[in-house]
């Protein structure tokens, strides 16, 4: 399933895609088919194997390293770290496309590699930031939303509600509702899927600027920029140097494997044929949890407790050094 080994990275470097380019929806299109006949081919073949035992230990402690799930857009290892299909984050920086004067790959690539299994070229990734910023349209309840949460809310329930307000927007919602066939639901999530990534930049920047920044909004949104940097100018960071850090950053946090808890979360209410805003939201929702991603900032919390404890220390030290001479 992945390409561990397989191919060197200067044979990956070589490798070329003859079509003329096309959007991502587009190639979703083409690769659509014959992925449905290989998932059906495999479960013909494979689907009364079984993949283990389940204890009652595991069943108590939430399912716990059960098999039972298939995530095919990332992998991660607790020796290797992680692959994204198949690609090291070192490969993804060497092949996935770079902003103009840049040198780290930009999260439309990621997204393209993501959802096609296969690395984009410029030209595509180019399209690609064209048309999320032609779906990046922020309806204005939700701009008023956000300006009204109270200022002590936490910025993850602001972001989950949010995106839950954004639902209004979904193409698969009303499609649903207009009868569609189900062999269809695919193409409608996929566009909830880009409008919905097109427009979190937005509302991120909406919902920081009022947090962190009293209300003032750093800047308009800039079409003539990449993902990362137009929402970097809008929170107020117009370093180039910090641009790029974002693009790593980014980058390498698009997918971690769909085991977690807010990926398994948004895979399981979107099973029920809730839309991609509703399903995302319940993902964030996982994400704001201290064993989760909020473990991030709980250890921020902590080193900045250390560090002030470690300089009340030094201040100490110094106190006793002057008075009673202690080197």
């Amino acid at each position: 399933m992945f390409k561990r080994g397989v191919k060197t990275l200067e044979k990956l470097k070589t490798q070329r895609r003859f079509f003329c380019v096309k959007s991502l929806n587009q190639r979703v299109a083409e690769l659509v088919p014959q992925e449905q006949q290989r998932v059906k081919a495999i479960v013909q073949k494979h689907g009364a194997k079984s993949l283990g035992e389940v204890t009652v230990l595991q069943a108590f402690q939430g399912m716990r390293g059960i098999k039972g799930m298939v995530c095919e857009t990332s992998l991660l290892d607790e020796n290797e770290g992680i692959r994204f299909r198949g690609y090291t984050i070192p490969e993804c920086q060497d092949l996935l496309p770079k902003a103009e004067g840049g040198n780290e790959p930009m999260p439309e690539g990621m997204l393209w590699l993501l959802m096609t299994g296969e690395i984009p070229t410029a030209e595509e990734v180019a399209g690609l930031t064209k048309e999320l910023h032609e779906r990046s349209a922020v309806p204005p309840h939700v701009l008023n939303l956000i300006d009204h949460y109270p200022k002590h809310m936490h910025p993850m329930c602001q972001f989950s509600s949010a995106v839950l307000a954004l639902q209004t927007e979904s193409k698969f919602a009303q499609a649903y509702h207009k009868g569609v066939h189900k062999s269809t639901f695919w193409q409608y999530y996929a566009e909830d899927s880009l409008d919905l990534i097109a427009r979190i930049p937005t509302v991120c920047a909406r919902i920081f600027n009022n947090t962190f920044r009293d209300g003032v909004q750093a800047a308009e949104y800039d079409s003539s920029l990449d993902y990362s940097a137009n929402f970097c100018n809008m929170i107020g960071f117009t370093d180039p140097k910090f641009h790029e850090l974002m693009r790593l950053y980014l980058t390498i946090h698009t997918d971690h494997e769909g085991g977690n808890v807010s990926a398994h979360a948004t895979h399981l209410v979107g099973s029920a044929l809730s839309d991609p805003y509703l399903s995302f939201s319940a993902g964030l929702n996982g994400l704001a949890g201290p064993l989760h991603g909020l473990a991030n900032q709980e250890v921020l919390r902590w080193t900045k407790k250390k560090c002030k404890i470690l300089y009340l220390v030094h201040q100490l030290l110094l106190m006793l050094k002057n008075t009673v001479g202690i080197r």
